[in-house]
């Protein structure tokens, strides 16, 4: 067995190694013929600052609390919400993405920065340990190479003293990083992360992904013509994929589902660019199929939530013909408003109408809303069902708290219990539209507390009162279902899977006089 001595030599030139490498990938251009496209896997260079502030700002929210006799590493005052500032949506994802490494990585960087005596520094407050543990992260991950320079955007100070102080005492932590891996007798630093969370990446990573088709653009038949032109073969469900294949969902006609191996090949190609097709989870569009099929030509529906303007814009394009008018809740701020619109615009969408007012904040009265006869609720919910949360953060604009319980594996009973709370006012706030003839109830959520639970107390509620119909459940429909395939379970759920995200929807619907 090689020495102690050899093992950190051999680690330390790991480090070092050099990262790029080319792959070659294949799909059909536009006529058809395959043509082979080389993509190079540039090494990596860094981030702009104000991306490290942002992840820093995002990981001290997130980060693990440690008790006292085990607390090496301070750090500052997190009970005050961050205020992020993102350059751009690829700023935004990176700045979430690094936050998250760094909270996987948190022990492994700690001890990084101890056993190197780079930790603690009397030039550096506990307010900035969490620009310091990011920046590691990142240097580590750039095999301690410098960092480029971005001319664009101002230099943020704390960033460029920590950088400075970082790459100055790069060889300290290389070796200290070398130590690590050979004390836990580790190949890589992949292998300090947690079982449990290796386990969901891998399965996030194999994980089947759904677009849906934006028929203001282009047909159903002109997409399939589209794919396969390039390559593409359809088969009849996800257990025929290979690697060139897609198949039409089980539920929604509307919706397309690819292997996880064509994710990066597919979104750049023009489809996606020009929003003819849309990445989301299947969840929303059950949602918005469950909502659509309880429409009648003309009759009007409240989003209880922004959430993502994906979802809205679905439920637009599903409810086009009918001359339908979708009230959207909670749009604060007149930036926001234009920002929406501006995107509905892009994606050809016009029978939205943003409001201002929280939903629970409307009054069941309100004149605007006397032609709405379904109600789409997506509460916050604690998240923990769907298949890439990172993508869920994203695009749902949720709280970045998901990664910690993601890390966790569970969410605490406080903040379980806090959800639901919220989630069972809006229902029975949702019960009071006497006009309105059902509700589409849909979480991410594992947790029955969020799910039966909510709906049961809400319809013990008896808040509709004597003057109107009770409401029923009743089984959602989706539009690939006949009525030989329809659900019959009162609730639909679909478990965490290998091929697909968790899901809860209900349907309540008024009962016939």
């Amino acid at each position: 067995m090689p020495d102690s001595k050899s093992n950190l030599v051999s680690s330390y030139k790991d480090v070092k190694n050099d990262t790029s490498d080319l792959n070659e990938i294949k799909i059909s251009d536009e006529k058809g013929s395959v043509a082979k496209r080389t993509v190079t896997l540039i090494e990596k260079d860094g981030y702009p600052d104000s991306v490290y502030m942002n992840a820093a700002k995002i990981f001290q929210g997130i980060r693990t609390e440690k008790s006292k006799d085990r607390m090496l590493v301070r750090y500052g005052n997190n009970s005050e919400s961050p205020v992020l500032a993102f350059q751009d949506e690829h700023s935004r994802r990176v700045s979430y993405e690094l936050a998250f490494s760094a909270l996987k990585y948190q022990d492994l960087l700690e001890e990084i920065l101890l056993d190197s005596g780079v930790y603690p520094c009397q030039s550096i407050p506990d307010e900035l340990t969490s620009l310091l543990v990011v920046m590691l992260y990142d240097l580590q991950d750039r095999k301690f190479e410098a960092r480029k320079i971005f001319d664009q955007e101002k230099p943020v100070e704390e960033v460029q003293e920590i950088g400075h102080y970082l790459y100055s005492c790069k060889t300290k932590l290389a070796a200290a990083l070398a130590r690590c891996r050979i004390k836990y007798d580790a190949l890589s630093i992949e292998h300090f992360v947690p079982e449990t969370i290796w386990k969901q990446e891998q399965r996030v990573s194999a994980l089947p992904f759904c677009v849906w088709i934006n028929t203001f653009k282009i047909s159903l038949e002109d997409v399939i013509s589209n794919l396969e032109t390039k390559g593409l073969t359809k088969v009849e469900s996800v257990s025929d994929f290979n690697h060139y294949t897609y198949a039409v969902d089980q539920h929604c006609h509307d919706v397309l589902v690819f292997p996880s191996s064509l994710k990066e090949e597919l979104l750049n190609l023009d489809l996606f660019a020009d929003c003819k097709l849309l990445l989301q989870d299947k969840s929303r569009s059950l949602a918005v199929h469950s909502a659509q099929a309880l429409l009648n030509p003309g009759d009007d529906i409240i989003v209880a939530h922004t959430g993502s303007h994906l979802t809205i814009a679905h439920m637009s394009v599903l409810t086009n013909h009918g001359m339908s008018t979708i009230f959207v809740c909670g749009v604060k701020s007149s930036a926001k408003e234009e920002e929406l619109r501006n995107i509905f615009s892009h994606m050809g969408c016009e029978n939205i109408q943003l409001l201002h007012e929280d939903f629970t904040e409307l009054e069941p009265t309100d004149r605007r809303l006397q032609k709405a006869t379904v109600i789409l609720l997506l509460p916050q919910c604690s998240g923990l069902g769907v298949g890439n949360p990172m993508e869920f953060i994203l695009s749902e604009h949720r709280d970045a708290g998901l990664l910690r319980d993601l890390f966790q594996g569970f969410v605490s009973e406080d903040k379980l219990s806090i959800l639901a709370e919220r989630q069972l006012n809006e229902l029975i706030h949702a019960l009071k539209f006497n006009k309105v003839q059902a509700i589409v109830y849909c979480t991410c959520s594992v947790y029955p507390q969020e799910n039966e639970l909510v709906v049961k107390k809400a319809l013990e509620s008896g808040v509709e009162g004597d003057k109107v119909q009770p409401y029923r459940l009743i089984p959602p429909v989706f539009s690939t279902c006949s009525n030989s395939e329809a659900p019959t379970e009162i609730f639909f759920k679909m478990e965490p899977s290998e091929i697909s995200s968790g899901c809860f929807v209900a349907v309540l619907e008024r009962e016939v006089s």
